[in-house]
């Protein structure tokens, strides 16, 4: 019987969202390792995907605080993590005002 709930615990993976190699935990530790590298801290993970290496995810972070807030400039940085959550490259893919609109259709 104990074999049997040894899978289940590991699928369990303790506390919701913090279990190693999920969405959330990969969210969290590219936002957590691009702070370090910036000394900005993100304001969100605006996209998210797994690859067969680890995960790749488009960080928004606020680079220049301007007055009036629609007009602060903001980048999205591409953060790329392996398997084990280590952040193997990072690069900025686009800069631009908060308020500014998306007009790709």
């Amino acid at each position: 019987m104990a074999a049997a709930e040894e899978p289940a615990k590991r699928r369990a993976g303790g506390s919701r969202g913090t279990r190693k190699g999920n969405a959330a935990w990969a969210m969290r530790t590219a936002a957590e390792q691009l702070r370090e590298l910036l000394g900005r801290s993100p304001e969100s993970v605006s996209a998210l995907k797994p690859t067969e290496d680890g995960w790749e995810a488009d960080v928004e972070v606020l680079e220049l605080e301007r007055v009036p807030e629609t007009t602060s400039v903001m980048a999205t940085y591409r953060v790329t993590l392996d398997q084990e959550g280590d952040l193997v490259a990072y690069e900025r893919t686009r800069r631009y005002t908060r308020g500014q609109i998306d007009r790709r259709g």
